[in-house]
């Protein structure tokens, strides 16, 4: 299978937020990539949504909505555009999405954005270098500039893999031997 990109890798990770401590891509711009109404994208998503648990996906309070706004000053289309706060899909959800919207294209932009995400982590992996570096200029500066270090680190440090349970977990127990 040839290795044919239709998206360049540049695109994708203009569209990755570092919010709640993770990397995200909101639902309007996997909208955008996929080329469907970002209505349909929510809608496949509610439908499915025990798909979605919060490691997967979350919607964005009016807070974070406010920083991210202020943060990466979105233009005016997308501000005025918003009329129901933004779904957040870590790595994850993203993935998982391929699934929900199940299209060609879908399966298509999410192996691209999945493999971003993979050189993004390669590259912050691979600059041990960098971060020694950010320490030693943390330790000059003062603290206004702490919450630059701090998302600096944040953006260095690889996701930790969550175990995975085996079997199943009873909610309740049941009598099935009494009477009705």
């Amino acid at each position: 299978m040839k290795n044919t990109s239709i998206l360049p890798a540049e695109i994708i990770e203009k569209k990755i937020y570092f919010i709640r401590n993770q990397k995200v891509m909101l639902d309007f711009d996997l909208a955008e990539l996929y080329n469907i109404p970002t209505k349909n994208l929510k809608r496949a998503v509610k439908r499915n949504i025990s798909r979605f648990p919060e490691d997967f996906m979350f919607v964005l309070n009016k807070e974070e909505l406010k920083n991210w706004r202020c943060q990466f000053g979105t233009s005016n289309s997308i501000k005025m555009g918003l009329r129901y706060q933004p779904m957040a899909f870590t790595e994850q959800g993203i993935a998982m999405l391929s699934s929900v919207l199940n299209s060609g294209r879908a399966i298509c932009v999410n192996i691209e954005i999945m493999r971003t995400f993979v050189k993004i982590r390669e590259f912050i992996a691979s600059h041990d270098d960098l971060v020694k570096k950010l320490e030693e200029l943390e330790k000059k500066y003062d603290s206004r500039f702490r919450i630059v270090f701090e998302t600096l680190r944040e953006l260095t440090k690889l996701p930790e893999k969550e175990k995975k349970h085996i079997g199943f977990l009873v909610k309740e127990k049941r009598n099935y031997y009494k009477a009705h």
